[in-house]
């Protein structure tokens, strides 16, 4: 069975008990200035041109928009990074809470009528992490208590998710729409704000996000450090 964990930022797939996801592939099609091609899931990481680079995802605020999109990348996975012929397999999707009808047709008939996975088992991140760290410490209070709170901060959004015996509690879960893709369009504020325009430049920032910025803990021992060593003539 291959298993696909279809997120805003990227999409991670692989096969049923593997550890680790065969493939970490961007979530989108890229299309630098000087071509008219565009560059499909990991090509992108393979170009040599990044700078305005255009962008095109099939995933916003975390729910499918574009199918055709989506059809391009998934394929790509299949064939280059699993090898697989999805007429053999069946397909375990993780979608987001709250998925709508609409989006929720366009996925299926992308899985059974441009695929033609056997079957396809739909489930949510929350009650995925809840069962592996059950399995994982079967003597913990999260496996005896049956019970717990997940919060699930992706590309699109963040999601505060009770789950009781391996289900979510609908009416209890919080969302905000703050994710990774809110903290990269500051970023790229704070820098064009301070030194020069990188508003064009989303896929150069979400790179610099990824290998420079970190979450404090240590908010204030932080914030002298970097008060410290900040010079006047670099802004």
């Amino acid at each position: 069975m291959v298993v696909l964990d279809n997120g805003g930022g990227f999409c991670k797939a692989g096969m049923a008990g593997q550890l680790e996801p065969t493939a970490v592939v961007p979530n989108c099609l890229a299309r630098p200035r000087s071509s008219k091609k565009w560059l499909v899931g990991d090509q992108l990481q393979e170009c040599d041109e990044i700078q305005a680079i255009a962008l095109r995802r099939p995933v916003d605020r975390g729910y499918l928009i574009s199918p055709e999109t989506e059809r391009e990348i998934w394929e790509r996975i299949f064939k280059i990074h699993l090898k697989i012929n999805p007429s053999d397999c069946g397909l375990m999707l993780v979608d987001p809470l709250f998925h709508l009808p609409s989006t929720q047709r366009a996925t299926d008939e992308l899985v059974f009528e441009d695929f033609g996975f056997q079957s396809l088992c739909v489930g949510n991140a929350p009650v995925f992490m809840h069962a592996y760290q059950a399995h994982k410490k079967p003597t913990s209070l999260l496996a005896r208590s049956k019970c717990s709170l997940v919060v699930d901060s992706g590309f699109s959004f963040t999601h505060a998710a009770p789950v009781f015996q391996n289900r979510v509690v609908s009416g209890a879960v919080k969302r905000i729409n703050l994710g990774g893709k809110a903290l990269t369009n500051y970023l790229k504020e704070l820098v064009s704000y301070r030194a020069w325009n990188v508003m064009d430049e989303t896929y150069i920032m979400e790179d610099v996000k990824e290998k420079l910025c970190f979450c404090s803990l240590d908010i204030v021992r932080d914030l002298t450090i970097a008060r410290s060593v900040y010079s006047p003539g670099l802004f």
